[in-house]
């Protein structure tokens, strides 16, 4: 289904427990912008529930980085209200009785490859709709993308 991140190069994952301290388990870079994909472990089941971006196209066309980058967007971005996700995920984990997450992320935007995270991601979400005739269950809306 997301055939078009294979070809970045810079990508991995890490597991998240809600027991787990996110910035000592987080392994994304502080300096890239990407996309990142969360998975729920839950019930022996791995479900898609969250697909997200750090980084702004700016007017000239050039991505603004996040300071922190794309580490910084995943550990502190808000997320189920204003709440950083290093303190809302464990309490939306425990509610859904999740497992843990498996948090995939892939650098969009480097010397190799020059893709506006936030449009990498419009596709993800337009691939996951079409597919499943809506979007993961933590999405609540596609993106604001700066032409």
């Amino acid at each position: 289904m997301f055939d078009e991140l294979d070809k970045y190069t810079q990508k991995n994952h890490f597991f998240f427990r809600s027991t787990d301290i996110l910035k000592e388990v987080c392994n994304a870079p502080l300096d890239k912008d990407g996309v990142y994909l969360i998975y729920e472990l839950k019930n022996g089941k791995i479900d898609l529930v969250y697909i997200g971006s750090s980084g702004k196209k700016l007017s000239d066309g050039s991505i603004k980085t996040r300071v922190g980058g794309i580490r910084d967007r995943i550990i502190n971005g808000h997320q189920f209200g204003k709440t950083p996700r290093k303190r809302s995920w464990p309490i939306k984990m425990l509610a859904e009785n999740i497992e843990a997450l498996d948090i995939y992320w892939w650098i969009t935007y480097d010397d190799n490859f020059r893709d506006c995270p936030m449009q990498v991601e419009d596709t993800l979400l337009s691939n996951h709709l079409n597919i499943y005739g809506k979007l993961p269950r933590w999405n609540k809306k596609y993106p604001k993308l700066k032409k």
